[in-house]
């Protein structure tokens, strides 16, 4: 806890308060007056304590730590936080939910954003993820009519399932990340014992120029544990911050959470051929073709000390790369490097990246941007253009990433697609790998929710996409669904 700062109470200009008790009025039984400065003050920045919240990810809790490098992976990348073996760099992670508003319960069926901003001497690096390693969809341009779905109907102003279901059937791309969504793992016991990932396929390049392609894998080191539907209904009732309290009271027990930190690697030359397109946010990469390589360790071991201050208003984008990191074409990816800024911008602000959790630790910022709202005249008088002869700073003509040649038109399309492309493969493979009980589950947590919607040809259309995954998937999804149906 930091220490109460002591000393007489005053307003935002530094006057003393006299009388935090009462407020001024005419007489002792007459109308407040306008003159009361102190009054006046205290109620305008209540009214503007709460900014916008995200669309997004609203509900959250975050923590400081430390990465630390154990393997040397100079061969693939150059990036200067991950140069030596041994290597420390401070780093903020923020934890999500997805759907649910600010006020929602941690304990819900939902993915879990993994949001991890790393402190590096070269600038701030953001890997933004999820506990899931694919996603519900495969292209930008399809993400703002999938989260209207997971949102408050525009008329009846609760989540309805005609909607998502709708959606769901109608894109087959998402029925494997709704694999996941309804099996064991799609709600955590807590942020500690989830897995985290990157997500997105990105770009590493050496020194030499070399070029590969990347997931990231954080594995937690306090084990698996999950919540069953009921388990997860009783605590978001008892204690909606769950998560959050479990994270906090870790960390000052002492008990700093831990992940295993893994990379898997393709060189970019195996892309073209590969049997699918590796760019498929909606698939992962077997690991019998790219084994996972552990790199390092992530703990967390700071709370922050102001939740709005550094959790609220942290900022992460997917954009913020350092040299030998950059993105790849996954579209997902492409359009999120855009619009995770953009939502910032307007959220917290241009300035946003001057605030303490969104600043870079280990370096400094040296750019031409000036005023907006917020600015805090960092930069005096310094000139605000480039170039110039006055000493500021320069362009350093080494780009973070390699290029990547292109060819064809310019036209909305899809991407290229390769051998075993297939939006139920992976699904129906997630399925067979689960045990009976499981399985059982996956079913039952399934059947609940599409039995829901108002109209059979929804219903149906759902449960054909989990049959062309898995015929037994399917069968079974089918029964149960009509048994509650009726």
């Amino acid at each position: 806890m930091t220490v109460q700062e002591t000393g007489p109470l005053t307003t935002e200009a530094g006057a003393p308060v006299a009388d935090n008790q009462n407020s001024q009025t005419a007489g002792p039984g007459g109308p407040v007056l306008i003159q009361d400065q102190s009054l006046l003050e205290k109620l305008a920045h209540f009214n503007r304590e709460r900014i916008p919240e995200r669309v997004v990810h609203a509900r959250g809790a975050g923590a400081y730590g430390t990465f630390t490098l154990t393997r040397d992976v100079s061969q693939w990348t150059r990036a200067a936080f991950l140069s030596e073996v041994g290597k420390q760099t401070e780093t903020f992670l923020r934890f999500s939910t997805v759907a649910g508003n600010l006020g929602s319960a941690d304990a819900v069926r939902d993915p879990r954003g993994f949001a991890l901003k790393f402190y590096t001497e070269d600038g701030n690096y953001d890997l933004v993820g999820n506990n899931t390693p694919v996603f519900f969809i495969k292209d930008a341009i399809k993400f703002p009519d999938f989260i209207h779905t997971q949102k408050r109907d525009p008329y009846t102003g609760s989540q309805e399932a005609d909607n998502v279901w709708d959606f769901w059937g109608l894109s087959p791309e998402s029925t494997h990340q709704v694999t996941w969504l309804f099996g064991d793992r799609g709600i955590p016991a807590s942020f500690r014992n989830m897995n985290g990932y990157g997500s997105h396929t990105y770009q590493w390049n050496n020194a030499a120029g070399e070029v590969f392609w990347v997931k990231y894998h954080f594995k937690t080191d306090q084990g698996i544990k999950n919540l069953t539907t009921a388990e997860a209904n009783q605590l978001s009732g008892m204690d909606p911050d769950s998560h959050q309290r479990d994270l906090r009271e870790s960390i000052e027990r002492g008990e700093f959470p831990s992940w295993t930190v893994q990379v898997q690697v393709m060189p970019a030359a195996d892309a073209a051929g590969y049997r699918f397109n590796p760019f498929d946010l909606t698939k992962v990469w077997p690991h019998a073709d790219y084994p996972p390589i552990e790199i390092g360790r992530l703990e967390l071991n700071r709370n922050p000390e102001n939740i709005f201050a550094e959790v609220e208003q942290s900022i992460f984008s997917p954009a913020h790369f350092v040299p030998g990191v950059g993105p790849s074409p996954d579209k997902m990816l492409q359009g999120r490097l855009f619009a995770y800024g953009d939502a910032h911008r307007y959220r917290v602000g241009i300035n946003a990246d001057h605030l303490p959790v969104n600043r870079p630790h280990a370096t400094v910022a040296r750019t031409n941007s000036r005023d907006g709202y917020l600015y805090d005249g960092r930069h005096k008088g310094a000139k605000n253009y480039e170039p110039n002869s006055f000493g500021g700073p320069q362009q350093t003509n080494v780009p973070l990433w390699q290029p990547l040649p292109v060819t064809g038109t310019d036209a909305a399309s899809e991407a290229p697609t390769h051998a075993e492309d297939n939006d139920f493969v992976q699904a129906g493979n997630l399925y067979r790998s689960l045990s009976e009980d499981e399985k059982e589950r996956l079913v039952d947590n399934l059947a609940q929710f599409i039995a829901k919607v108002s109209r059979d040809d929804i219903a149906e259309r759902a449960v054909n996409n989990f049959r062309q995954a898995d015929p037994d998937y399917g069968k079974r999804l089918e029964a149960a669904v009509q048994a509650l149906r009726g």
